[in-house]
């Protein structure tokens, strides 16, 4: 737990000294958001109804965008390669760059998702399931990123081939999001997409760092 604690506040620590990045992800999400109004037409009806798949795809995109320097700066200077001789397991270190990732991408877009929900003139309805769709599966899709950046770590193209991989296994969290956030607007029970959400992060939580760790270790060889 030290070693996780260090990695975790090291990360942390780094992601405040280039906060642009965290910015820039958040930036996205509203962007993206923003421009679907102007592309459909600021109908209430229709912005209402678009609203969650909007709000998750625009998630979803901004997290991908930073998936790919998860472990590359990392692995550039060196660093990665002391943190695999260190003590802590390498699924210890994917774990802890996955809580800071998450915090410092993860989390804001939570944050955020509220405000232009209301933009999107979402019914109310959906504001608590939205929030809590985004807190069981942004941290999956982080899981599931990281072990994508594993794999193109040391690419030339590893954005473009991140993108490949990961955004197929993205579908099954992007499909119970929305349908959490759309059955709760329209009045019927969301446990069901909830709990699928929460099988797929605990199945993400305990696969991924395995598989995460065992890219870094390919990637290092």
């Amino acid at each position: 737990m030290t070693g996780f604690r260090a990695i975790l506040e090291r990360d942390l620590r780094l992601a405040l000294r280039q906060g642009m990045d965290s910015v820039m992800v958040v930036m996205f999400f509203v962007i993206a958001v923003v421009l679907f109004p102007l592309g459909v037409g600021p109908e209430p009806n229709t912005l209402a109804r678009i609203a969650p798949g909007v709000l998750w795809v625009a998630a979803l995109l901004s997290v991908l965008l930073s998936l790919e320097r998860l472990f590359h700066n990392d692995f550039e200077d060196g660093s990665l390669e002391l943190m695999a001789l260190s003590p802590p397991s390498l699924e210890i270190v994917v774990l802890a760059k996955v809580l800071a990732h998450w915090l410092v991408t993860g989390l804001p877009l939570i944050i955020a998702a509220p405000v232009l929900a209301i933009l999107m003139n979402m019914p109310a309805d959906g504001f608590a399931l939205l929030i809590l769709a985004l807190l069981l599966g942004t941290p999956a899709l982080s899981l599931i990123g990281a072990v994508g950046a594993a794999l193109v770590l040391g690419s030339r193209r590893g954005g473009v081939l991140l993108a490949l991989l990961i955004l197929p296994l993205f579908i099954p969290v992007l499909i119970f999001g929305v349908g959490a956030v759309e059955a709760a607007i329209g009045g019927f029970p969301a446990r069901a997409p909830l709990l699928l959400l929460g099988a797929i992060f605990a199945a993400t939580l305990a696969l991924c760092p395995w598989g995460a760790a065992a890219g870094l270790r390919q990637a290092l060889e």
